[in-house]
């Protein structure tokens, strides 16, 4: 089977986001006061084959803890969907 996985990665809450931080002063140069607390992520779209959406996602979780999440900065989520 097909799955498509749609994958999130944001900085932690708890961790200061320079560029989210910069984006934000912009808003303030531009008249937009009014967008605050801008957090700038990723966010990752790939295609994975596996017998069934357990595994799938298994798969998907995997490749974001070993790979495209550093787990000591960013939290990640993802949808997958079958194809």
């Amino acid at each position: 089977m097909k799955f498509k996985a749609e994958i999130d990665i944001m900085p932690l809450k708890a961790l200061l986001d320079p560029q989210g931080k910069a984006v934000t002063q912009s808003m303030k140069n531009l008249h937009l006061s009014e967008i605050t607390n801008v957090r700038i992520g990723k966010h990752i779209s790939l295609d994975i084959e596996a017998p069934d959406k357990k595994t799938a996602e298994s798969k998907v979780d995997e490749a974001c803890r070993k790979l495209l999440a550093n787990q000591i900065m960013e939290s990640y989520e993802f949808e997958l969907l079958e194809m």
